[in-house]
């Protein structure tokens, strides 16, 4: 398992070196943690606002529209 600052990366396998069992658990855990994270960005990005580009220049609005969107995602997951 490969660390760069706080992100882990998968190893990979080549002819010449399998990935031994050890290897594909870590390679299992990560990919876990990876799907749930891009659920979740998939769920933020349902809010129209957070994947089209914004236009507006006032002071703040692109925190403010991550900040809802996140927060309806939240409150839809917990509701279920």
């Amino acid at each position: 398992m490969t660390t760069l600052l706080n992100t882990l990366l998968p190893k990979k396998a080549t002819r010449k070196t399998p990935l031994s069992p050890e290897q594909k658990k870590e390679n299992k855990l990560i990919s876990g943690i990876r799907i749930t994270v891009e659920h979740a960005i998939a769920g933020i990005k349902r809010l129209g606002c957070m994947t089209q580009s914004l236009r507006n220049r006032r002071p703040f609005i692109d925190d403010t529209f991550i900040l809802l969107s996140a927060g309806l995602w939240n409150f839809h997951l917990r509701r279920d």
